[in-house]
């Protein structure tokens, strides 16, 4: 039986695997036509799945796919570099005759052995004869070179490679070797530190690897009932895209969860209650996917400002690639450019690491949650049928706020600017784990505004949070919130902003929009602590 691949590139034989046609017909049309292809994404969203099973439609045309991976060259000197590329390119050639049935002339063998490459000058001239040689073996003289972990080449070496594949590309007067390039990493061309105005790449042809689909989620797990005969509820599918965005590893990580880790009998349906406990996993566990993105974003603690700004604000922070900061936090997969040209973060569980990975372990006002007449346990707010009283919850958060008065400015690490979000998020985290509920994010646009969606004895719970940005946003995430009361078939919603202006006014008001009610909260936040004067 299959299984849902979250190590390394997937293989259709052992795992479930999104078939990926367009794509794949798309690279392989760019091949055909001579281009020299970058495809540059963060880790673990399929670039090597794509590209092999691009090669694997190559290898039956008239076309010689070689396929190298320069992972391991990231420590090594430029001569060793050249004797190991040398050594492995033919190895590959040798490799697509076996494919093929098929096996090389004594010319080529000769060639083969007697022939080293040393730099980027005797390479050039390697492929030059190459060519001529293959073609004596019908029409297999078009060689396809994919290159991955590219940004793994050594740095000295980076230059003169790129020159030569440049020269290949732009000489015309023979025919050209490798016939099309593909250069496949993570970090992107202008982070290689080489001079690009004489690159190959001011003809490259961007190849865009996008997130799955969701009907690509739900291919890939009609899959698994195909092959099990256990289905996935629909409301499952729609959730697992939503919070993934699509991202492959998470989709298969989830997924993997669901068949492999919680023990359901394979005769029931995968339900949303099964769900929320593989979801509840997901944002605890420490997966090589969300180590990667954690330990990236702990790189410079300026990341944590223009997260959390994103996140924050509704009027959003327009995407700038030539901006340092969010072009490396869109390279390590973290960020992208909405539709609308601004920047949002990708997708909902991210969104939650990240502000678990900001939030202070201890934020030294824990022992502040309740007032001396309300005592001191969050079960109080759950009444004996197993209702939150979300509304005496949250008057209390507000009350605390005003207990703790300037004090909210100590918290270690946390910006002032968000700390109102900081503390709730906090409250009602801790909140859930005592009563054992479920909380995760509901992201609508990856920005401006963050829509906790609390499950609890199969009731749901939702509280948005926003900065306060004037009046009229104010009133629209009213509106807001109401349209998404009606998705998820709630039929009350709670609205906490957060005013940092020097003379805010508290506000609580409970409202009826389109027979929905709205419970809404501005809360005012210290700004500065008096003086001792």
């Amino acid at each position: 039986m299959r299984t849902f691949g979250t190590q390394g590139p997937v293989n259709p034989k052992e795992n479930y695997v999104v078939s990926r046609t367009e794509e794949i017909a798309d690279f392989v049309d760019r091949v055909k036509k001579g281009k020299y292809i970058v495809l540059f994404a963060p880790r673990q969203t399929g670039k090597t799945t794509l590209f092999r099973a691009a090669m694997d439609a190559l290898i039956v045309e008239s076309y010689f796919p070689i396929q190298l991976n320069f992972e391991l060259y990231v420590d090594c000197s430029v001569s060793d570099f050249y004797i190991s590329f040398s050594k492995r390119f033919r190895e590959e050639i040798e490799g697509v005759f076996k494919k093929r049935g098929a096996t090389p002339s004594e010319a080529l063998c000769q060639f083969l052995d007697n022939t080293e490459i040393t730099n980027q000058v005797t390479m050039m001239e390697f492929f030059k004869q190459l060519v001529h040689l293959l073609s004596d073996h019908s029409n297999s003289q078009k060689i396809v070179l994919i290159i991955d972990e590219f940004d793994a080449i050594p740095p000295d070496a980076v230059r003169g490679f790129l020159h030569s594949l440049r020269y290949i590309y732009l000489d015309h007067s023979r025919i050209r070797c490798p016939y099309s390039v593909g250069i496949v990493g993570v970090k992107n061309i202008t982070q290689l530190n080489y001079d690009r105005s004489i690159s190959p790449f001011n003809i490259q042809d961007e190849f865009h690897l996008p997130n799955f689909t969701q009907g690509q989620v739900q291919e890939l797990l009609e899959q698994y009932t195909d092959e099990v005969g256990q289905a996935f509820a629909p409301e499952v599918i729609t959730a697992i895209y939503k919070q993934t965005a699509g991202q492959p590893f998470l989709v298969n990580r989830c997924s993997q969860i669901l068949t492999e880790e919680l023990d359901i009998p394979k005769h029931e349906t995968i339900t949303m209650a099964y769900f929320l406990k593989a979801h509840r996993q997901l944002l605890r566990e420490r997966n090589t996917n969300v180590e990667h993105m954690l330990t990236n974003i702990r790189r410079d603690r300026r990341f944590e400002s223009l997260l959390m700004r994103i996140a924050s604000y509704e009027r959003g922070l327009p995407f700038s690639p030539d901006n340092d900061m969010m072009n490396e936090l869109a390279i390590y997969g973290v960020i992208a450019e909405s539709t609308d040209g601004m920047c949002e973060i990708v997708n909902p569980i991210y969104q939650h690491r990240i502000l678990q990975a900001f939030k202070p372990a201890f934020n030294g006002l824990e022992m502040e949650y309740f007032s001396e007449e309300n005592g001191d346990d969050f079960i109080d707010y759950l009444t004996p049928e197993g209702v939150i009283q979300m509304e005496a919850l949250l008057n209390n958060f507000q009350d605390f706020i005003a207990r703790v008065g300037f004090r909210i400015l100590q918290i270690p690490d946390t910006p002032q600017e968000y700390v109102g979000q900081h503390l709730l998020y906090t409250y009602l985290d801790h909140f859930v784990h005592v009563i054992g509920a479920n909380m995760f994010l509901e992201v609508q646009t990856g920005r401006g505004r963050m829509d906790l969606l609390i499950t609890y004895n199969q009731r749901k719970y939702i509280v948005e949070t926003k900065i306060w940005e004037g009046d009229r946003y104010y009133q629209a995430g009213k509106a807001q919130l109401a349209a998404y009361l009606k998705l998820e078939g709630a039929r009350e919603g709670y609205y906490v902003v957060f005013d940092h202006r020097n003379n805010p006014t508290p506000r609580v008001e409970t409202e009826t929009i389109d027979g929905l009610t709205i419970r809404s909260y501005v809360i005012p936040v210290v700004q500065q602590q008096p003086s001792s004067i």
